[in-house]
């Protein structure tokens, strides 16, 4: 018999072994001796008060054994010389497609711009101490894409977009801790991800499938509604049948490359601000209720706030307990910040996105001229501006959270995780007035909100710009380009994911409608 139970765990509790069997046999009202294993399905922290409570979902196996193995299984299969599906983009889109396609009976091609994960690391260095930004390998292009090193949080609530539990599943397949199936909040960690990312490489690869890195697309020749063929930027055309566009939210020369051609795009509203970090202690005071250093037991303490100002969402985004600020810049010549954590969350800061929601028909009137561009041609100023600001390289410029919403230029600046160094700037004249503005009631208000969150001891570091696509690529019901109708657009890029697991949802989604119109 198993029997499904929620506990209530206190952390002196905690740190008694065999506390799951103790409480679930008093729970069910039985023996501990009848118990012959709990497994835990989901864990999660209730500090809402300041005696914190460990939630866990767990399994009783009432004399009956746990199964060993999981419930998923990731059929794949020699398709060297099967039919190929082409896919632009090695993200978490990409990656997961090109899988869907091999259990499919389909040969993924994978067309990558960037670099593999081993190959990659140097460019990071490049721009974090040369500032210098290789333009197909940085932050967000090679392989994995942005999570890859920017952090692998790995929670989403698109609960409804397929099954999610599935995409989990495979990451442990392939070297993932099972830490992830069990947290209510899980994550990687910049880390350890990259090996992940290796071994669904390999995996793809030992079934017959091909992956290009460093090949990025230039054109399309379209006949008849079609897609024919693609061009590489080293001068090779290829023939295609079915293509998958996974090229993520921030590479715009393929939303120039669609515009130009005349394949119909849409605005899309999405956010930009700042990054805010705080030392990490400050967080877990205010989160945990502690004075000193957090229990052991508990992990650095994250946080969650929005804020309605002048009817706009003013929230947080992307926020990494013990992590880092990282320069996410895909073009020299403007600066854009983003966040990453390892995998024990052990450094010293706390950072998060704090972002403005913008509405592409309203807010950008000065746009325009560039149609469904406009807010592409938006997030660029704001970038340009950013690198100008922080001195012409990747030094970003940078306020006290306290002087920011005062409005008074920084004299001094505290110290941060951005390796390639801060600047002090007048962000709060700087950013423009309807974001900047609510930016400011923002953070006042989540004072209020996190008492000691405003403090002079935290920085806001410029800019926050790729939260999401300003640019959605619309598709039909059957997930195909509406004109261009062997034309997947798929994940992040195409306006129909926000993170890891939604656009790894997503790319399977499309390997199954593009494996079904041959």
């Amino acid at each position: 018999m198993v029997k499904e139970i929620q506990l209530r765990i206190t952390l002196k509790e905690e740190e008694r072994s065999a506390i799951l069997v103790s409480k679930s046999a008093l729970k069910l009202g039985i023996d501990q001796e009848d118990i012959t294993g709990v497994k835990i399905l989901r864990k999660s922290i209730d500090a809402r008060k300041p005696k914190i409570i460990l939630n866990y979902k767990v399994a009783v196996y009432i004399r009956e054994a746990l199964p060993q193995k999981s419930e998923y299984h990731f059929d794949y299969k020699d398709i060297s010389k099967a039919k190929p599906i082409h896919i632009i983009g090695f993200g978490p889109a990409g990656m997961y497609a090109a899988l869907r396609c091999i259990e499919l009976g389909f040969k993924p091609i994978v067309l990558e711009r960037g670099k593999n994960v081993q190959d990659r690391r140097r460019d990071l260095k490049a721009i974090n101490q040369d500032h210098f930004v290789h333009e197909d390998s940085n932050y967000c292009f090679g392989e994995g894409g942005a999570g890859t090193y920017s952090d692998g949080k790995l929670y989403t609530r698109s609960l409804k977009r397929g099954d999610v539990r599935r995409i989990f599943e495979n990451l442990v397949f392939h070297g993932a801790t099972d830490q992830i199936l069990i947290d209510a909040h899980p994550h990687i960690g910049t880390n350890k991800l990259p090996k992940v990312v290796q071994n669904i490489r390999e995996t793809i690869l030992k079934y017959g499938g091909e992956i290009h890195f460093e090949t990025r697309v230039t054109d399309f020749d379209i006949k008849n509604n079609k897609i024919q063929s693609i061009h590489l930027q080293n001068g090779n055309v290829l023939s295609v049948n079915q293509v998958i566009l996974a090229t993520g939210h921030s590479a715009r020369d393929i939303y120039y490359l669609l515009h130009k051609k005349e394949i119909p795009l849409e605005a899309k509203s999405f956010a930009m601000g700042v990054r805010v970090e705080h030392p990490q202690h400050i967080i877990d005071s205010i989160q945990y209720h502690c004075s000193g250093p957090r229990n052991e037991l508990l992990p650095a303490a994250s946080y969650g706030l929005v804020q309605q100002v002048n009817n706009r969402g003013v929230y947080s985004f992307c926020m990494c307990p013990g992590g880092f600020i990282v320069p996410a810049a895909t073009a020299n010549g403007e600066v854009v910040v983003n966040g990453m954590s390892p995998s024990k969350r052990n450094n010293r800061f706390a950072n998060s996105g704090i972002v403005v929601e913008i509405n592409v028909d309203t807010d950008l009137p000065k746009y325009e001229q560039f149609g469904a561009l406009k807010g592409l041609e938006y997030q660029k100023n704001l970038e340009r501006l950013a690198f100008t600001s922080g001195g012409r390289s990747q030094v970003a410029p940078a306020q006290r959270l306290t002087d920011f919403v005062t409005g008074k230029l920084s004299n001094d600046l505290n110290d941060c995780s951005y390796q390639p160094g801060l600047k002090s700037a007048p962000l709060h004249s700087l950013l423009p007035k309807f974001i900047g503005s609510r930016l400011r009631k923002g953070f006042d208000a989540f004072g209020r909100k996190m008492k000691g969150y405003y403090t002079e001891e935290a920085n806001i570091v410029g800019v926050e710009s790729r939260t999401s696509s300003p640019v959605s690529i619309p598709r039909t019901t059957h997930l195909t380009h509406p004109q261009i109708t062997n034309l997947y657009p798929c994940g992040e890029g195409g306006g129909y994911a926000g993170g890891i697991v939604s656009a790894a949802m997503d790319g399977e989604r499309c390997a199954e409608a593009a494996s079904q119109n041959f």
